[in-house]
């Protein structure tokens, strides 16, 4: 009966795009944003690179926690978070700006270029606390500090 017969060897599907969450792929988009900060190193205020270059250095090390190719979720959502919005967004806010305002004070005392800097510490100090808690696999500090990096950076406060 050769109906039960297969005509030709089925063969396994080709593998599909590498998942977006998967350690490798995150390093791939902070190479991505360390090319675009250096791009920039040139219009950014000099103690905002090498805090926007301290930023991804620890976003390095949060992946590194990895085990093989699993990285716990909510540092998943925290890094892409920084690294695909947070710390891009505020750059670009910056880079936006007139050179001529940089140095004005705003409403809230500080100027741009202070603005930015004060903001990329901040995103450092939250980096730093997701890495902590990805080292010692604490879920709900991964979780809690995920929530704040979504309160802290949905919007810019460079006062623009």
């Amino acid at each position: 009966m050769t109906w039960f017969r297969r005509l030709h060897e089925v063969q396994p599907p080709p593998p599909g795009p590498e998942p977006e969450d998967t350690p490798a792929t995150l390093l791939q988009h902070v190479h991505e944003l360390i090319g675009f900060i250096n791009q920039s190193a040139g219009r950014l205020p000099g103690e905002s690179v090498v805090a926007a270059r301290r930023v991804t250095d620890t976003v390095r090390e949060i992946i590194d926690t990895a085990d093989g190719d699993h990285l716990d979720i909510y540092a998943v959502v925290s890094v892409k978070g920084i690294v695909n919005d947070y710390l891009p967004t505020t750059l670009r806010s910056y880079l936006a700006l007139d050179d001529d305002i940089v140095d004005v004070r705003r409403p809230s005392g500080r100027t741009p270029k202070e603005s930015l800097l004060e903001q990329v510490n901040a995103l450092w100090l939250a980096a730093t606390d997701v890495l902590v808690a990805a080292q010692a696999k604490d879920a709900d500090q991964l979780l809690s500090q995920g929530s704040f990096l979504r309160t802290k950076f949905t919007r810019s406060d460079l006062d623009l």
